[in-house]
């Protein structure tokens, strides 16, 4: 019991509710909002469509085999000196930000915008109003909007920006019977800013801490919160901050068309369903409904930093902390 309460002390000192069911067939409407609006709360875990005919509908894959890449779409395969990386078991995503690029020269915000999520200034400048997001899990639709509202042309780019990831990791602690070995949910922020009053990590509800600036302001990109069941002790919970500048953000299209530092608007080419590259067209006579089917790779997308010899095992009570949550490349597969 003394080593288990070591580890919860260590564990507090380094980390210093769903509204409506899901279902795949549901659909979003296009919606741009600022400001505070009253709520409970909680994320939405599913759109609700307007409008009527054929629709572009998107959805999340989460891909652990998908090729790792750095913030300039290269290769990366290889870890950091001194870091040990997980692909976790992914289990939500929410978007921020959709925009349709025509070429490698459309700057950001020049293309066809189809969705920006609510903001508000409630944290004193504008972020991401958590509340106001939509989290979904794999194949559940999140945004749709009838192709009548998209402008008819050619896109080569979609720009997605990424606001909240919800999965699982191992773990390990001297602390834990057996093999030492456990199994935790992390819940992270990868918005430019989020506005974040409360949010459900797996089973337990959680209040961002003092020790990150409390409920009432709004946090930085990297910000997470981690939760865990410990046979004998029960739930515990411990939020904290990555370093600035430390979450990859995709863009191989960056030489042309850079994005803001501290966003996370994740850049790809349109591709076929086998993924060779391919123009999303859009002819504003279509009579069935456009399939894009977002690829995420999670490999090796959880990143902390190894403390003494590096075991391959993320291990909070001997200082080691997470650095890199960014997912590690998109591909926007188009079905017709």
């Amino acid at each position: 019991m003394k080593h288990l309460f070591g580890l919860l002390l260590i564990f507090g000192i380094i980390f210093s509710c769903k509204k409506k069911t899901e279902e795949e067939d549901l659909t979003p409407t296009t919606t741009t909002t600022t400001g505070a609006v009253a709520d409970d709360g909680y994320p939405d875990t599913v759109w609700t469509a307007t409008g009527t005919g054929p629709r572009l509908i998107f959805k999340f894959k989460f891909d652990s085999t998908q090729l790792r890449l750095d913030n300039f779409g290269n290769p990366a395969p290889t870890l950091p000196s001194g870091h040990g990386a997980y692909s976790p078991i992914f289990n939500q995503m929410a978007a921020h930000y959709i925009e349709l690029a025509q070429g490698d020269l459309t700057a950001l915000g020049s293309g066809q915008v189809l969705y920006h999520a609510p903001e508000t200034a409630l944290g004193g400048t504008t972020a991401i109003q958590f509340s106001k997001s939509v989290v979904v899990r794999e194949n559940v639709v999140f945004y749709s909007t009838p192709l009548s509202q998209v402008t008819p042309g050619t896109y080569k780019w979609l720009r997605l920006s990424l606001s909240y990831q919800n999965y699982n990791i191992p773990y390990k602690a001297n602390a834990l019977p057996g093999n030492h070995i456990g199994n935790g949910t992390v819940a992270s922020f990868l918005g430019y800013k989020t506005y974040v009053t409360k949010y459900k990590i797996k089973d337990q509800d959680y209040i961002p801490s003092a020790s990150v600036g409390g409920p009432n302001v709004n946090h930085p990109q990297g910000y997470w919160g981690f939760e865990t069941y410990i046979p004998g002790y029960g739930y515990w919970k411990a939020d904290g901050q990555a370093p600035a500048g430390s979450t990859t953000v995709v863009n191989p299209n960056f030489s042309n068309s850079p994005i803001p530092a501290g966003s996370c608007v994740v850049t790809a080419q349109f591709t076929d369903m086998s993924s060779a590259n391919q123009l999303l067209t859009i002819t504003g006579t279509e009579t069935q409904d456009i399939i894009i089917t977002v690829s995420l790779s999670t490999n090796k997308s959880f990143e902390w930093t190894e403390a003494g010899t590096p075991d391959g095992y993320y291990q909070p009570e001997n200082g080691e902390v997470p650095v890199d949550m960014g997912i590690r490349g998109m591909i926007p597969k188009v079905q017709y």
